[in-house]
């Protein structure tokens, strides 16, 4: 008798470099990339961290004076969510009836200055399921980022299974890789920067090496949660390393120097199941088959049977982070006299009061951040 069925597909992890802080630009070639992915018969397709319009490696090279002309090419060029260019994202997933992840930096339609670094996931009908915010921006990324919230830290349930994400650091978080196995993850989307410059070239320093961080945190999740990672990292092309160095060599040879990203798509055992792309443009493709998780996880399964739940116990909190809260009131609920303390009580009748009287006001409290 046939029994239970779980989802089969194939993902693509695409590792490409942004037109670089030109947003539209960008969205421009994410188009085309997303058309070879659908043509090597992709439904899952992940782009990296910040994609659009930028990863902000500036950080990592220039002092904070010296960075105020990249801070507002990146501001100017960050996307608002919702807006047009997610509309334009939601156009091209829905087009292709593809599932698509992709790093933007998020500006607010309110503040002209934070900035949020945001993994978006469209489905196939250009739906908008999640918007996971960073949690902790990392060393220097603190002078262009804000930290995000647990709002989204869930995975989501869809057709291909329950796909969940972290961006970067995040992926050496414990708790907050946790978080995603323990809600059921199944795929887990990790998105990377182009290039991490750690230490200068000739320092006799250990510099960090991207390429070998990226492949062991790929290989524990996946191996620890007995999930798919779909890891996608960005590219640094001639264009943005011109652009950051501003004319000055040694800052080229540093960016030349850095060691390269890699993208890779990873197995519940922790193995590879497709070649790996390292350092310049292009994509990696697999097959997925959710079942192959089953026979692992009678061995290790960290949130179920392999766990000691009266002994450990995570609690989140998903509150999304705001300045401020709003609380609706009537103009009958604040009649507050300058003469007098006394407040008239909410079911008194005031036979002169209009209909706008009756309309909500809003008290504004701030909220303790």
């Amino acid at each position: 008798m046939p029994g239970d069925t779980y989802p089969k597909f194939r993902a693509a992890a695409v590792q490409a470099a942004p037109v670089f802080l030109d947003r539209d630009a960008t969205i421009d070639k994410l188009a085309t990339l997303v058309q070879k992915a659908v043509d090597a018969g992709a439904e899952l397709i992940v782009f990296g961290e910040s994609f659009i319009p930028a990863f902000p490696v500036w950080n990592l090279i220039y002092a904070p004076m010296d960075q105020h002309g990249f801070c507002r090419r990146m501001f100017d060029n960050a996307v608002q969510v919702p807006g047009p260019h997610t509309r334009r994202l939601s156009e091209i997933a829905k087009r292709h009836r593809v599932f698509l992840s992709v790093g933007v930096t998020e500006k607010g339609p309110l503040s002209m200055g934070t900035l949020f670094n945001t993994n978006l996931l469209f489905d196939r009908e250009g739906t908008l399921l999640n918007r996971h915010r960073k949690l902790v921006p990392t060393w220097a990324e603190k002078l262009t980022w804000a930290n995000g919230d647990a709002a989204y830290l869930r995975p989501e349930e869809t057709d291909i299974g329950r796909v969940g994400t972290l961006i970067c650091g995040e992926n050496t978080n414990t708790l907050a890789r946790f978080t995603l196995l323990a809600q059921g993850e199944q795929v887990h989307i990790a998105t990377y920067p182009p290039a991490w410059p750690f230490q200068r070239p000739g320092s006799g320093a250990h510099d960090y090496n991207l390429t070998e961080a990226i492949r062991l945190r790929s290989a524990a999740h996946a191996f620890e949660g007995k999930v798919f990672n779909i890891v996608a990292s960005c590219a640094l092309d001639t264009d943005a390393i011109e652009q950051l160095s501003q004319g000055d060599s040694k800052m080229k040879e540093l960016l030349r120097a850095t060691p390269a990203p890699v993208s890779v798509i990873v197995g519940p055992d922790g193995e590879l199941v497709a070649d790996p792309v390292t350092g310049g443009e292009g994509m990696v493709v697999a097959d997925i088959d959710i079942a192959e998780s089953i026979e692992l996880k009678m061995m290790h399964d960290i949130v179920g049977h392999y766990n000691r739940f009266d002994i450990f116990h995570l609690e989140v909190d998903p509150t999304p982070n705001q300045p401020v809260s709003i609380k609706a009131v009537t103009r009958r609920d604040e009649q507050i006299s300058t003469e007098s303390s006394q407040v008239t009580p909410q079911n008194a009748q005031d036979d002169t009061a209009s209909s706008a009287n009756d309309r909500p006001i809003a008290v504004v409290r701030a909220k303790a951040q």
